[in-house]
């Protein structure tokens, strides 16, 4: 994970699998699960020579980010909050084993697609009855809130996001004669086809999309009303050769066809770094995180911001394509010795007052709901506007314990890459993984 930049949504799946296995087999998913959904307030306590333990991710807050909520959970309730910053190297195993002691960590900073393994191991408290008092009258992106929320119960709540936007060189677009951003999907073909005529060699990519690179493709499926995988009862099902999921691999293999140089359908972005590719003019758009602009820069540092601009994918229906969101959200660990005071430093971290000022304003994160976006979009730098627009509409992975094994094993990045490079067609792709996913994320039952 990279500051300001899209974190990881799974972790090493071997680890996880091995970590999570032996307590999984309770089915229990944390203090009340399945119990009292009745709404109540998170209690104000008073905390006064009590300390909270809070785990936080390196990257994830800045010092005064966190300063600022320490502070005001010590106004609230006269608790102190000792925060242990954690290295991402192996922390998978080191938390699952942290919630499965009798001294956890109160609070913990997760990725969102995490939520559901840690859940599944019985390591999280359940906050449903607290749920409308701690979303504080918001919307939250529905990419967080969704791989927060499983089987119906909410185990953890979204604190910000990072989204994926369109980066363009202003400059390639304007020599081939078009002026301003797309915000219709035919007005981005067509703006593609004109810089295509006017960069005709074989190595230039109008729209730079290496094959193995889903978090990009998914948007096609889903822009098309199709999903990854769905769940039918209590059984997980590979939803990728439905009609709707056809149809957008379908859209999606015409697009990478038509705008990516061939040699990018069986490749990553890493290899070669596609932030180096656009450096280099090789490319007049890629799909990318906010933390690539600087990335860009510093690749190339003749790039000026005025050279590049974002926009959010536009989709088939108007909007935009549905995009990927990968976040930080806080969970309360099921064994917490200061439960109530867990939930108030999570009241403090997702309040709308909390994340205008400091999660957006300060550290430059998405904040965690609609509302809280579009304020901070207007006073966010017009280069970086593009991917606040994108955060607005969001999808999220399945929410099933086992969803890191599928991105671990790029069982995913494979149907897109076989797609791209006619090894399969889509319903080949499609059946292939609809197999897989359906074994690997009803593993546990």
């Amino acid at each position: 994970m990279t500051h300001k930049g899209l974190r990881h949504s799974a972790f090493v799946a071997v680890a996880l699998t091995a970590a999570l296995g032996a307590s999984a087999c309770s089915g229990s998913a944390g203090r009340g699960a399945g119990g009292d959904t009745k709404p109540r307030a998170v209690p104000v306590v008073k905390g006064e020579g009590k300390t909270l333990t809070v785990w936080v991710m390196d990257g994830d807050y800045s010092d005064a980010t966190l300063k600022a909520m320490k502070d005001q959970l010590t106004r609230q309730t006269g608790a102190e909050a000792k925060v242990e910053v954690q290295n991402w190297d192996g922390i998978t195993t080191k938390i699952t084993t942290a919630l499965a002691t009798s001294t956890p960590p109160d609070v913990i900073d997760i990725g969102n697609t995490q939520v559901a393994s840690f859940a599944a191991s019985g390591g999280l408290m359940d906050l449903t009855p607290y749920t409308k008092d701690l979303r504080q009258g918001q919307s939250w992106l529905a990419g967080l809130e969704e791989p927060a929320t499983v089987d119906g119960r909410l185990y953890a709540v979204p604190s910000f996001a990072g989204a994926r936007a369109v980066i363009y060189n202003k400059k390639i677009w304007a020599a081939a004669g078009v002026k301003h951003a797309p915000t219709t999907l035919d007005e981005l073909t067509s703006a593609l086809r004109r810089i295509r005529a006017a960069n005709p060699a074989p190595d230039f990519s109008p729209f730079y999309l290496p094959g193995r690179y889903w978090h990009t493709g998914v948007q096609f499926v889903w822009d098309a009303g199709g999903d990854i995988a769905a769940k039918q009862g209590s059984t997980w099902k590979g939803a990728l050769g439905t009609e709707a999921a056809q149809r957008g691999l379908n859209a999606y293999r015409q697009f990478q066809n038509e705008f990516s140089a061939p040699s990018t359908r069986t490749i990553d972005t890493l290899n070669p770094d596609q932030t180096r590719v656009f450096a280099d003019g090789k490319a007049a758009a890629i799909s990318a995180t906010n933390a690539t602009i600087a990335l860009i820069k510093k690749a190339n540092p003749a790039f000026k911001d005025s050279d590049m601009g974002t926009f959010p994918f536009p989709g088939r229906s108007g909007a935009s394509q549905p995009v990927m969101l990968g976040g930080s959200d806080w969970a309360v660990a099921a064994k917490s010795a200061h439960a109530d005071l867990a939930l108030q430093w999570v009241k403090i971290a997702t309040a709308p007052t909390v994340q205008k000022q400091w999660v957006a304003g300060h550290d430059g994160w998405i904040p965690n709901s609609t509302g809280a976006v579009e304020a901070s979009r207007d006073e966010a730098d017009p280069l970086f506007r593009g991917f606040f627009d994108a955060a607005l509409r969001s999808k999220a992975t399945p929410a099933a314990a086992d969803w890191a094994e599928i991105e671990g094993n790029k069982d995913i990045d494979k149907v897109f890459s076989s797609i791209a490079s006619g090894t399969r067609n889509p319903k080949q792709a499609a059946d292939a993984f609809d197999e897989t996913a359906g074994k690997v994320l009803n593993a546990r039952h």
